[in-house]
């Protein structure tokens, strides 16, 4: 007997393989504790890690629609989560939830 795959798998794999990069599920957590835009050197502070690896991290979150990126006009860049990944955010939380207690 085969066994046919649902279709939805595979953009959950697409997903994770997003997720799971270095500190991209630690922006998001990041993003949407702060309820609105984070200017990227303090979202940089706040991952602790080094502008290449958030920088991108940022690009590829925005290439699948997580998050935002926002131009001011006086050209300063400011990140925010789209609300595609705001329903993720108390996912997220469960995760960080879950490994604080295991």
């Amino acid at each position: 007997m085969e066994i046919e795959c649902d279709p939805v798998y595979a953009k959950v794999d697409d997903l994770l393989e997003v997720l799971t990069k270095s500190k991209s599920l630690h922006i998001l957590l990041v993003l949407h504790k702060a309820s609105g835009s984070l200017i990227f050197t303090k979202l940089k502070s706040s991952v602790d890690s080094s502008g290449t690896t958030v920088s991108r991290r940022l690009n590829e979150l925005e290439e699948y629609g997580l998050v935002k990126r926002e131009v001011s006009d006086s050209k300063s860049i400011s990140y925010k989560l789209t609300e595609k990944s705001e329903s993720l955010a108390p996912i997220i939380q469960s995760m960080y939830d879950w490994c604080l207690t295991n």
